[in-house]
């Protein structure tokens, strides 16, 4: 997704967003959540905290604070993941009660690189290797 795309649907990202974190803490802390999933979102190979700040900010200079605050956010700051992640079951049930049962399979994504987690060969199906 490019961040012209993604500024399209930014009403209903930021309303998804608020959902999620609304209570995990301080300000600061809900809007380092947002911009490390909205990082997370936007187009670019590696998915880690220095990428993600490079693309979320306009200078090079404000790298180190970006990934300084989402460092703080991710691995630091005391937030509940079932918390969030009940949220997200619920609103998932809410907006697709037809649903029955919610499948994510990564292993479509092909991995790159020899020095990250999981990257050793592995079959994937949805691949065909």
């Amino acid at each position: 997704m490019t961040p012209h795309a993604l500024k399209r649907l930014d009403r209903e990202l930021t309303t998804f967003i608020e959902t999620l974190t609304v209570g995990l803490g301080r300000p600061e802390r809900r809007t380092a959540m947002s911009q490390y999933i909205t990082g997370l979102l936007l187009d670019g190979e590696r998915k880690s905290i220095e990428p993600i700040a490079a693309r979320l900010v306009e200078r090079p200079d404000q790298i180190q604070a970006m990934r300084q605050r989402l460092q703080q956010c991710v691995v630091v700051s005391p937030w509940d993941a079932d918390v969030l992640f009940a949220r997200l079951a619920r609103t998932l049930d809410q907006e697709l009660p037809e649903v029955t049962a919610l499948i994510v399979d990564d292993t479509g994504f092909p991995k790159k690189g020899t020095h990250s987690v999981g990257v050793a060969r592995q079959y994937s199906g949805t691949l065909g290797r």
